[in-house]
């Protein structure tokens, strides 16, 4: 005998093929997932559709398209490993704010009632990070507990990155209505980053069904920098240092590295020692995991010229952690602990240099390109800025180059 309730489910996801292809493409690769037993609304973990049957039950074929357009959005927004040290529940309130918003635009289905929903025009636009610094400034004025409170509840449940809640797993795709019923899905490191993958290819493969036109704007960005060849940030962050010593070696102080050899090697001139200031952003998806890959990398190309000095620092709202490291304990590079989190206000970082006499050759900066206000002074020295989770981020000045998850996890 058929379930009406997925009876139900199936012809939202046609009536999404018929007038909204790029998520009805979508839609359908996503198994129906049964989760009555700890999902009060909906939830994804990037790869299954879990509903409960009561909700489900009591919207109609519109509004369950608007939900499975909610999911998805979820999903390819990789929303689930984005929020770093941010506030968990606000960061959802923030999503869904940015996803509904676009479902609303792009006229997916119909706008959910049933339930309060995050939902306003004036964050038309704007990238969830950016909704959430707002909603964070609101909270500093009273609180974040009176804050979550006016605010309300999301749609649906929200997954994380590290969830051990259950002995399912995300794995687990089952057919449409069986799986994990009772169980929480866990979502590993290695199981996200696959997750992520998939969605990669599902979503070039569902915007060519869905043909010219028939996606969105902003996922279309999307899908035009994952198609795109881009350049290595490594290779960026190596090309940028490398240009602060040109021309810069003179034989009047010989380089150490070639004592053993026999050779005599030019060395740097005294004058002219790579001067580079590093500025990593800790308000929100910068892990320390990141951090540490970054500054490793700067190292491995710093240590191969004789002479350097780096300032580091960390940043949100404030200015944290300023260590100097030289040629003489550039090691201890590796043992820095980032500190920090909270808003981001990028200009702090020139503040801070014009107040303390540091004039860089090069300014480094690591961040999730989502500043408060200005992105700083294009007058004031040169830099760089390498951006993690968001591939839209180009500073009006200077160089931008986008931070990959996936050449981490290669060179790791």
């Amino acid at each position: 005998m058929s379930d009406p309730i997925i009876e139900k489910l199936t012809t939202a996801r046609v009536g999404l093929l018929l007038k909204a292809p790029f998520f009805g493409n979508m839609a359908t690769r996503m198994p129906l997932i049964d989760a009555s037993d700890w999902c009060p609304t909906a939830a994804t973990d990037g790869r299954g559709f879990y509903y409960n049957r009561d909700f489900v039950d009591g919207l109609s074929t519109k509004k369950l398209e608007f939900l499975f357009g909610h999911e998805i959005c979820h999903a390819i927004f990789d929303h689930i490993s984005r929020v770093g040290s941010r506030d968990f529940k606000l960061s959802n309130i923030a999503q869904d704010y940015a996803v509904n918003q676009i479902l609303v635009d792009e006229k997916i289905g119909e706008k959910i009632t049933e339930v309060q929903i995050c939902y306003d025009p004036k964050y038309r636009g704007m990238a969830w990070e950016e909704i959430y610094d707002l909603l964070y400034e609101q909270a500093e004025k009273i609180s974040m507990e009176d804050l979550l409170e006016q605010l309300g509840d999301v749609l649906d449940e929200h997954l994380k990155e590290g969830d051990i809640d259950g002995d399912g797993g995300s794995g687990d795709k089952g057919s449409d209505g069986e799986g994990s019923k009772g169980k929480r899905p866990s979502i590993s490191k290695e199981e996200a980053q696959k997750i992520r993958d998939e969605l990669k290819e599902a979503m070039i493969q569902s915007a060519s069904a869905a043909g010219a036109g028939k996606v969105p704007g902003q996922i279309q960005r999307m899908i035009k920098d994952l198609t795109e060849p881009k350049m290595n940030w490594r290779e960026v962050l190596r090309m940028n240092i490398q240009s602060i010593i040109r021309n810069d070696y003179s034989f009047s102080r010989p380089s150490r590295k070639g004592w053993q050899s026999g050779a005599i090697l030019p060395g740097m001139k005294n004058d002219e020692t790579i001067d580079v200031a590093i500025a990593v952003d800790m308000s929100g998806s910068i892990s320390d995991a990141d951090a540490k890959v970054f500054l490793s990398e700067v190292l491995g190309i710093i240590e191969q010229y004789e002479d350097y000095k780096i300032d580091i620092w960390c940043f949100d709202t404030e200015i944290y952690a300023h260590e100097t490291f030289t040629h003489d304990d550039g090691d201890g590079i590796l043992n820095y602990e980032p500190v920090g989190g909270g808003g981001t206000e990028f200009m702090v970082n020139w503040e801070y240099m014009k107040a303390n006499g540091i004039e860089p050759k090069k300014l480094i900066m690591f961040t999730d390109g989502y500043p408060w206000g200005e992105w700083g002074d294009p007058d004031y020295c040169d830099t760089l800025f390498i951006v993690k989770g968001n591939e839209r981020a180009e500073a009006p000045f200077g160089q931008t180059v986008i931070y990959e998850r996936d050449v981490e996890a290669k060179a790791a």
